[in-house]
């Protein structure tokens, strides 16, 4: 078996997936858990900027009642979200989540709802997150016997589309929001109406 360097191959694959720009890297530490980056692309044509992590998938996630971690296999996460015109201060709140898996146990995966009981910026609405599955970046495939690492959007939710989630699941909120025509990567969006 060979050694990857995860950290490495993700910001490789974050560059020529979200590029062409050089991305700025802002380093985030907690106690207790190794350095977090979180790369900000962009604005692109659309002003849309993207924030991508590096080092979440550094080790594999485990269950938090597992009593030895498997330093190898199980699942692999980084996080991504994009928001129109750009909100920095979503720098610190993205790098919070990307180091739950180390310091509560959390297994990030599509359709999670995550409460951080914050806002995720200044002055934000958004206090949870709802976890997607990309569109933009593919898996990132590491070789046996790691697990592929699965890029995840992060999609602000205010609290009530959060009550949402759990009274009637994610796809009943991301239907509203087609239907309500509402832009999630707008910073300043209102709450899809009818949840």
């Amino acid at each position: 078996m060979h050694a990857v360097d995860v950290v490495a191959a993700v910001r490789a694959h974050l560059r020529l997936e979200l590029g062409p720009s050089e991305p700025v890297s802002a380093s985030v530490t907690f106690l207790g858990v190794q350095p977090l980056d979180v790369l900000r692309f962009g604005p692109d044509a659309e002003r849309l900027v993207r924030y991508g992590t590096v080092g979440c998938a550094r080790h594999p996630m485990g269950e938090p009642d597992e009593l030895v971690a498997d330093p190898v296999r199980g699942p692999r996460a980084e996080l991504l979200v994009a928001l129109r015109g750009g909100v920095d201060g979503v720098l610190r709140s993205l790098a919070v989540l990307a180091a739950t898996p180390a310091v509560e146990g959390l297994v990030l995966q599509a359709d999670a709802l995550v409460d951080l009981g914050a806002p995720l910026w200044e002055g934000s609405a958004f206090t949870a997150v709802l976890l997607a599955a990309s569109e933009e970046v593919p898996p990132l495939e590491l070789g046996d016997p790691y697990e592929d690492v699965q890029f995840l959007d992060v999609v602000p939710l205010t609290g009530t589309e959060a009550a949402w989630v759990r009274l009637r699941g994610a796809d009943a909120l991301r239907t509203a929001w087609t239907e309500a025509g509402i832009d999630t990567r707008d910073p300043g969006r209102p709450a899809a109406s009818r949840v």
